[in-house]
C-alpha cells in the first residue's frame, strides 16, 4: 500500500468513528426530546385542571370579600346609629335626670335636717394634730393600736 492509500483509509476510518459518534449522540437527544416532550405533556395535562380550580377558588374567595366588606359597612352604619341614639339619649334624658336626683337629694337633706337636732359646726384646723386625749378613745383603721 501506498503513502496515499493508507492516508485515505486512516481518513475514511476518521470519518466512520466522527459518523458512529454523531449518530449515538443524536439517538440520545432524540431520546431526550422525547421525555421531554411526555414530561411537558404530563405537566400540561395536571396544570390546567390546577389552574381551574385556582382560579375558581380566587373567584369564591373575591365573592366572600365582596360580601364582609357589605358586611363591614353594615356595622359601621350600625355603629354610627348607635352613637347617635346614645348621644341623642344622654342629651334628651342626661340634663333632667341629674336635675331630678339633685333636687330628691335636695329634699331628703332638708327633711332630715328638720328632723334632727341641729348639730354644731366643728373647725378644722390645717397642719395641727389632735390633742393625746382626744386621740385616745380612737382606734386605727387598720386595727393596730
Amino acid at each position: 500500500m501506498s503513502g496515499g492509500e493508507v492516508a485515505g483509509l486512516l481518513v475514511a476510518v476518521f470519518w466512520a468513528i466522527l459518523v458512529s459518534f454523531l449518530a449515538v449522540v443524536l439517538v440520545r437527544l432524540a431520546q431526550t426530546l422525547k421525555a421531554a416532550t411526555k414530561l411537558v405533556t404530563g405537566v400540561t395535562e395536571q396544570a390546567v385542571p390546577l389552574l381551574t380550580e385556582a382560579s375558581a377558588t380566587v373567584r369564591s374567595a373575591q365573592s366572600q370579600l365582596s360580601r364582609v366588606d357589605a358586611i363591614a359597612a353594615d356595622v359601621q352604619e350600625v355603629t354610627a346609629n348607635a352613637s347617635a341614639l346614645s348621644s341623642t339619649v344622654s342629651t334628651a334624658f342626661g340634663g333632667p335626670l341629674v336635675k331630678v336626683a339633685a333636687f330628691g337629694y335636695g329634699v331628703r337633706r332638708a327633711l332630715g335636717r328638720r328632723n334632727s337636732p341641729p348639730r354644731p359646726r366643728r373647725t378644722v384646723v390645717v397642719g395641727r394634730s389632735v390633742p393625746a386625749a382626744r386621740r385616745a378613745g380612737r382606734t386605727r383603721r387598720d386595727g393596730k393600736d
